[in-house]
């Protein structure tokens, strides 16, 4: 956010300063609004949302200290510099207790007035930035678009011509493909890539709690709410929000979606203050959005507000030169926490990888990779310990023009049983239940 969308609540009972102060604060870029009483103050700040409040510790009606308290109480992320007339250690004492950020004696100084202002906004974006990173993925912000296959090269292209680009973007791929991976790819592509990058699995909440993480919600909205929570969409504010399975969503709060999209703007769960947010949105799925729409499960509006550019993340099995990079990568990635000196793969163990189909996708992949690495006691992964599916079952998923013979299937498996036996054919015969002229005849199929 700009310094001028920056806006400032000044409450003093004398309006010949109130004015002034709103005049040299306008000055600066601020928007601001000036109240004389305590009790109107009070009113304001229920009905509009403010970033500081500049208030005088007497005021008719509330005083100040009063008033610092049940903001404090209700809006506990609202910063309140106080003003006083009396350079008493105890009336400072007490505004700081109860929660003021700075204060500021009359007669004061504009300058340092507005130092103190500068002061709070650079400590509130730090702070936001902070609470983002704690939040988030915990990625590397470096993490590159992993994949050297054909698809994914051209999957980054596309995402990098998008760079100056603020588009809402879908993404869809199976489970495990690596969505995640993929929006911060492109969030770290984007011109906000210095902001916060936060992530929600919409699936795994309940509708109440979801609308709570997302929006936030005020002190006392429901049951268990006993402060003030700042939502995602507050905390994602100027960088990039990624909604995982979007499609498990439920309708009351896709229409609250489309309004941070259309208008930018929302309220906390049991808030009346309207909430300004500048957010880009990565949405994913696995699912067929186009037959739940049909259903009424979701709305075609914010379909095609979040689907300004679709993207496809093809299955691991179609992309399968990428398994050798992504194994590598998944080694380096957790390394550190088990403290090995193991640094590859064994053919073997890349060609079994390679000659597996992986329903689980990219997320599977890092799985049997983590396991590999907590059972290896040698500098590379060997097979023995990957686990034993890999090698005698596996789910073949192909396109019509990929099908294979039963001539085909059979030489496959009789070569297989005969590398595990070591090449002797006459034990090999023995394993499959057959002849060693039938395993020969086997064997000549299709050379």
């Amino acid at each position: 956010m700009t310094k001028s969308s920056k806006k400032i609540l000044i409450i003093d009972d004398e309006e010949i300063t109130a004015n002034h102060l709103a005049y040299s604060l306008q000055k600066e870029g601020f928007d601001t609004i000036t109240t004389y009483n305590g009790n109107d103050g009070w009113d304001i700040i229920n009905k509009q949302l403010f970033d500081i409040i500049v208030s005088d510790i007497r005021l008719p009606g509330m005083d100040g200290i009063t008033l610092l308290q049940k903001v404090k109480d209700k809006y506990p992320f609202l910063n309140v510099i106080m003003i006083t007339g009396y350079a008493s250690v105890e009336s400072v004492v007490l505004a700081m207790k109860n929660g003021a950020e700075d204060y500021i004696t009359k007669p004061f100084n504009v300058d340092e007035l507005i130092i103190k202002i500068n002061k709070i906004i650079s400590n509130k974006k730090l702070l936001k930035e902070n609470h983002a990173l704690k939040v988030s993925l915990g990625m590397n912000n470096r993490l590159p678009m992993i994949g050297n296959s054909q698809r994914m090269k051209e999957i980054e292209k596309t995402i990098l011509s998008l760079n100056e680009s603020n588009c809402n973007i879908l993404l869809i791929g199976e489970t495990g493909t690596g969505k995640g991976l993929t929006a911060k790819f492109i969030h770290n592509s984007s011109t906000r890539q210095n902001h916060p990058f936060i992530a929600i699995n919409c699936a795994v909440f309940t509708e109440e709690l979801l609308a709570s993480e997302l929006f936030g919600h005020e002190k006392g909205a429901f049951t268990g709410a006993t402060s003030t929570k700042q939502g995602l969409m507050e905390i994602a504010d100027e960088g990039t929000l990624f909604l995982d399975e979007i499609t498990e969503t439920p309708i009351s709060i896709q229409a609250k979606l489309l309004k941070v999209i259309e208008e930018g703007e929302f309220y906390r769960v049991g808030g009346t203050r309207l909430m300004k947010v500048d957010v880009r949105i990565i949405s994913a799925s696995n699912q067929n959005i186009n037959y739940l729409i049909s259903q009424n499960r979701f709305r075609n509006d914010l379909y095609y507000r979040l689907n300004i550019m679709e993207i496809s993340i093809p299955p691991l099995r179609d992309r399968k030169s990428d398994i050798p990079i992504l194994s590598q990568y998944f080694l380096q990635k957790h390394l550190p926490k088990y403290k090995k000196n193991i640094t590859g793969f064994s053919k073997a163990s890349l060609d079994i990888l390679m000659d597996y189909s992986f329903p689980g996708n990219v997320r599977e992949l890092e799985n049997i990779v983590e396991r590999a690495i907590i059972l290896e006691n040698t500098q590379l992964i060997t097979p023995s310990n990957l686990p034993n599916s890999l090698a005698t079952f596996k789910i073949e998923t192909n396109h019509v023009n990929q099908i294979k013979t039963l001539d085909e299937i059979n030489k496959e498996y009789a070569e297989k049983v005969l590398n595990l036996v070591g090449g002797n054919k006459t034990h090999a015969a023995e394993v499959l239940g057959i002849s060693r002229t039938s395993l020969w005849r086997i064997l000549k199929k299709s050379d």
